[in-house]
């Protein structure tokens, strides 16, 4: 593009790495391009698989040239003559970080009042001495800077009300759940029995599913310790960093991976044991969407993403985790279970469901 007006939708994020928020903005980004309207995307972050997915569909991605935990104040007036260039009318930043740059690049961009700008927060209840100073920094700024943007979209209701007691007070708060591709994440007998194969599981064996990267929300302790209390229990895990997991008898580490579908589709239950922060958990509802019941903590919105298709158990509880998982995988109308929570991700949370929702968002402000 040259410098011409643009006037379309404008996509900041922190990173494109994979995760639920960066799925997300890929979805809809390509969605918007495949409606002749195609985005800009910059990332604070250099790389990332997901930077080459959109840039393989034809979509512009730039990055600021950040590293994680070093501050970079050149990256700001990069992101400033990136507003001047294409002159979006719609500012759509995902995260905390890219929230408060996008925030401060449109205010020196002298382009505010002709940009309608909406935040992005992806998590709840976050366990902020879990991690840096200069994370705990960046949430707290959020809480200081929220009634900057046009709007705060949420993934979660746990998220608007954990936002709201920190402090968070937008113009607006709008809920915009994720969305999953249906066609994408669907029950595969043919894939079930590959991937058995491959890891010479029997077709009789229970096994339960995660995709998470190793972190400490995401609480893997708890999922390794309920699977100690297990028999005849195989657990696949799937996430940045699970590969470094401990060797452990029952369970599989794939580390990152590509075909999470197909290793659903093997799978009986999709688990999620983690500890605290989840907003909309995309790896339970990806797993429902393959036809398997669920087996979550009470954390986020996954109450809400699980209804009757599955078992919510509290937190940083391996007994009651494991108790959960062996009643599930006994159950006599488990596949019926499994059926309902196909349907279900299918009514309420499919992928098109989502995209409309933030293109109609987006249509408000263009």
């Amino acid at each position: 593009m040259t410098g011409v007006p643009y006037g379309g939708v404008m996509h900041v994020i922190t990173g494109l790495g994979v995760g639920g928020a960066e799925t997300m903005l890929a979805s809809l980004a390509q969605a918007e391009a495949a409606a002749g309207q195609p985005p800009v995307v910059v990332s604070l972050t250099p790389g990332g698989p997901i930077a080459a997915q959109l840039e393989e569909a034809g979509i512009e991605v730039f990055d600021l040239g950040m590293v994680r935990g070093r501050p970079t104040p050149g990256a700001l007036f990069k992101l400033r003559s990136l507003i001047r260039r294409f002159r979006p009318a719609v500012l759509q930043s995902w995260m905390y970080h890219a929230n408060l740059m996008a925030t401060g690049a449109l205010s020196l961009s002298g382009l505010r009042r002709k940009t309608v700008h909406y935040w992005g927060i992806r998590c709840s209840d976050m366990d902020l001495d879990a991690y840096g100073w200069m994370f705990r920094a960046v949430v707290k700024a959020g809480g200081l800077f929220s009634a900057w943007p046009d709007a705060v979209t949420c993934n979660s209701e746990a998220g608007i009300a954990v936002h709201k007691a920190l402090g968070y007070n937008p113009r607006r708060f709008l809920l915009v759940d994720n969305g999953i591709d249906i066609a994408r994440f669907a029950p595969d007998p043919a894939a079930r029995d590959t991937v058995r194969a491959e890891f010479e599981i029997a077709p009789e064996t229970v096994v339960i599913a995660t995709a998470a990267r190793v972190d400490p929300m995401k609480d893997y302790a708890n999922l390794l310790a309920a699977l100690d209390q297990l028999q005849d229990v195989t657990a696949i895990v799937m996430g940045d960093g699970t590969e470094m997991l401990p060797d452990t008898p029952g369970l599989i580490r794939l580390g990152r991976c590509d075909r999470v579908a197909q290793v659903f589709a093997a799978a009986d239950l999709i688990v999620s044991a983690s500890a605290y922060g989840e907003g909309f958990s995309n790896a339970i509802a990806e797993g429902m969407a393959c036809g398997l019941p669920a087996v979550a903590t009470d954390v986020g919105d996954a109450r809400r993403i699980v209804g009757d298709a599955g078992t919510i158990v509290e937190p940083r509880n391996s007994a009651i985790l494991a108790a959960a998982i062996d009643a599930l995988s006994r159950r006599p109308d488990r596949a019926e279970t499994g059926r309902a929570a196909r349907e279900r991700i299918e009514t309420l949370f499919s992928l098109e469901r989502s995209v409309a929702r933030f293109r109609e968002l987006h249509r408000e402000g263009i």
